[in-house]
């Protein structure tokens, strides 16, 4: 630290009475200036017309005028638009009490005090030497108090209301050590202008020019709702010249609606991989929950507790969380608890597969609506352990579907997976067969009994930040110092963002009438090695540098590809253009019955391979992958 350095940071905050001692001395010497102009610097002729009258007349009202408007309270390190607009105010003031006063004691001296040209130029003159010597007094600060620490280029992308704010923001704060070198902005309108001294420029032409001419360290997205593909594209050109990327929260999440340093964060992956969100008629959800009693089996997931969240919102007359994680669902419970006081919330701490348990629950609670989101959900985990995939999974969901059935529940609406379609995993086939149970049960109950509950099933791919998803393991992995393991390079995922899933589960059950599979427009698949990268990148890393990637092959039961529809699958459009309904072939009840008793005898008699093969043909397109159970297949 160099010895300014060290000098400044002894100094406390000045004074107050210094701060109005030196504007009162500016404005002193502003008057004496004004004269001098007025006069060509002729010093005898300022003497003739008494100028020392009009300095101390021009003097005391700048006294006054800074003790009425306080203009000495602001900090002049930290000098802001506010303090320059209060100290014009103290110039105004000071330029209409010399105004008054000069009219006043004309009829004394029989003439101006101070001539009103004098007066104009000492306005001007006081009005540029306050602010300027303020703001000298925060650049030297600034100087001096970084020493030798290395100061980062900083340009904000958005020079809205946001973008202003988070400029007063970076410019406060002491600790961040950020030297503001432009804007960036697409809308043309405002490219070429100078804000508070910062240059605007064209984000689609000039950026790449930017970065090399000012060498900038970080850019801060100050757009809230910029597009996606847009955000993509600028993030993509920072990663190209090794620019960190930051972003500020949407402004309901402000800190008392108040913007802080502490607030802009870094771009996370999430903020990338997500897609535009779905526009969704929530009154519709609303007059379906509103004042029903609704339970959500897996309440303590990623998915469950936020379809906890959602449902919350929508004021029904109770919500039933069903859970076997105790501290999950002792925090989804705590959460609600504050969140929605008023409301109605149950935990029930229980395995679905404990039928006597679940059968007391719908006894004593007598659900309307049931989202049906607890399941085992890791392939590899179940591919080792099939049975319990089979018993959670298969046995659990027909336990809650016939329980729905005799207590008149009115939908049933059940999550499943992208993997369901050509299952290669036993995981996959188990929600496959799942899905088969409930809808041909809906299909059954619909020709003898025309108010049966409605079974509705939804389909989507990976949800972004889900417990054990790859996304949380990349990142404790880059944490780690790598290497991220990756499973074969050519492999792909869809990817969603957890709220978006939810609103799709919320959505079916409003729009279903029982027996649809419904399916969401998942966009593209992400390859996940690409992904691996861009995380590295946006970890500040440098591939094969700092972080290897490793490829450890797949996994048992692991699927290159995921895919949302099977070759004999078609789609029907509904009223929204992302969801659509997956027209997929229909079993006959009774024969699903027979095969789900064949399947539990099976699973009872703890024989893999015969309960596995008893899948396989109940879902002739299961074809195992990189597994044991590859030999059925033969």
């Amino acid at each position: 630290m160099t010895k300014q350095a060290r000098f400044l940071n002894t100094l406390t905050i000045l004074p107050r009475w210094i701060i109005v001692l030196l504007d009162t001395v500016v404005f002193a010497l502003s008057a004496v200036l004004a004269y001098a102009l007025r006069l060509n610097f002729e010093i005898d002729a300022m003497y003739n017309i008494d100028f020392m009258n009009g300095v101390g007349l021009f003097t005391t009202a700048g006294l006054l005028s800074i003790i009425l408007t306080k203009s000495y309270a602001g900090i002049i390190r930290y000098t802001g638009v506010q303090d320059g607009m209060r100290v014009l105010g103290a110039i105004s003031l000071a330029f209409l009490i010399s105004l008054i006063a000069n009219n006043v004691l004309v009829k004394v001296y029989d003439r101006n005090i101070i001539p009103y040209s004098v007066l104009i130029i000492g306005f001007l003159v006081s009005a540029f030497s306050l602010i300027i010597y303020r703001l000298l007094v925060k650049e030297l600060f600034e100087f001096f108090k970084n020493g030798n620490k290395t100061v980062r280029s900083v340009v904000i992308f958005g020079a809205g209301r946001t973008g202003m704010l988070t400029r007063q923001v970076i410019s406060k704060d002491n600790t961040a050590r950020l030297r503001m070198v432009g804007f960036l902005e697409d809308d043309q309108s405002k490219v070429g202008k100078v804000i508070d001294g910062i240059r605007i420029y064209d984000a689609k032409k000039s950026i790449k020019d930017v970065f090399e001419k000012y060498y900038v360290d970080e850019v801060i997205i100050a757009i809230p709702d910029l597009p996606l593909d847009r955000k993509n594209q600028v993030i993509d050109i920072c990663l190209e010249f090794g620019v960190r990327v930051s972003t500020v929260p949407p402004l309901e999440n402000w800190t008392n609606g108040e913007l802080s340093a502490g607030q802009i964060k870094k771009v996370n992956i999430e903020d990338l991989l997500g897609r535009e969100s779905i526009k969704l008629d929530n009154s519709y959800v609303r007059d379906e929950l509103s004042d029903k009693v609704v339970m959500i089996t897996g309440a303590a997931g990623s998915i469950g507790s936020e379809i906890v969240r959602q449902v919350a919102g929508y004021q029904p007359a109770a919500i039933i969380m069903v859970d076997q994680w105790e501290t999950g669902l002792f925090d989804i419970d705590g959460e609600v608890a504050i969140k929605f006081p008023l409301l109605k919330a149950i935990p029930i701490l229980s395995d679905i597969r404990d039928e006597s348990r679940m059968k007391g629950a719908f006894e004593t609670f007598r659900p309307d609506i049931i989202f049906h989101a607890a399941a085992y959900k890791h392939v590899p985990m179940i591919e080792n352990n099939p049975s319990e995939g089979i018993s959670c999974n298969i046995k659990g969901t027909k336990i809650l579907a016939d329980l729905a059935t005799a207590y008149h529940v009115e939908k049933f609406v059940m999550i499943s997976t992208d993997k369901a379609v050509n299952p290669s995993n036993v995981m996959g086939a188990s929600k496959r067969i799942a899905e088969i149970y409930v809808q041909s049960l809906n299909n059954f109950l619909r020709k003898y009994n025309p108010g049966h509950t409605k079974f509705i099933t939804t389909r989507f791919g990976n949800v972004l930040g889900s417990n054990g998803s790859v996304i949380p393991l990349f990142k404790k992995q880059i944490e780690e110092g790598g290497p991220i393991r990756v499973t074969h390079p050519e492999i792909t995922r869809y990817f969603m963002t957890i709220p978006e899933a939810c609103q799709l589960v919320l959505e079916a059950g409003v729009m279903g009438k029982g027996g649809e599979i419904f399916i969401f427009d998942m966009g593209q698949p992400i390859k996940i090695v690409e992904l691996a990268k861009k995380m590295i990148r946006l970890s500040g890393l440098k591939l094969d540098v700092d972080i290897k990637i490793q490829f450890t092959g797949l996994r048992d039961g692991e699927k290159l590809f995921e895919e949302l529809l099977n070759n004999q699958e078609v789609t029907l459009a509904t009223h929204h253009p992302k969801i659509m309904v997956a027209k997929v072939r229909e079993y006959d009840f009774e024969e699903v019955k027979q095969d789900m008793l064949e399947l539990s005898s099976l699973l009872e008699a703890s024989d893999e391979m015969q309960f596995v093969a008893k899948m396989k043909s109940m879902v002739p397109e299961y074809v195992s992958n990189a597994s044991r159970f590859t030999a059925l297949d033969k």
